[in-house]
């Protein structure tokens, strides 16, 4: 079984940067890892996602040049830094993993995930 736990959420002010952090418990060296997000009132998005090795990752248009998304497999963790945000990156974040070890959009092949963490971009 696997447990995701995500941290570094915040309020933070448009152009600012935070970083997330999603610790994973169990096994998952050979997972792939995705960050969804979802706003008040829309559907939960994908956001970005590494592969097992790390060597390949994939973002949405939106976020591309501004957000990294990286992991550390000795220290099962996965980060998202972001950077210049903007008020329409608030959202909860969501951090998930996936069994398979490519990279993965569909938020249905995901198998577990974290319960998230708030950020907020004020203008």
């Amino acid at each position: 079984q696997v447990q995701l736990v995500e941290s570094g959420g915040g309020l933070v002010q448009a152009g600012g940067s935070l970083r997330l952090s999603c610790a994973a418990s169990g096994r998952t060296f050979r997972y792939a890892m995705g960050w969804f997000r979802q706003a008040p009132g829309k559907e939960r998005e994908f956001v970005a996602a590494i592969t097992w090795n790390g060597l390949s990752t994939k973002y949405t248009n939106s976020v591309k040049g501004r957000f990294t998304i990286s992991r550390d497999n000795a220290k099962n963790t996965v980060s998202l830094q972001m950077n210049s945000l903007k008020p329409e990156d608030t959202a909860v974040y969501y951090c998930a993993a996936d069994q398979s070890s490519g990279l993965v959009v569909l938020m249905s092949a995901y198998d577990y995930w974290g319960q998230g963490t708030q950020v907020t971009v004020s203008s």
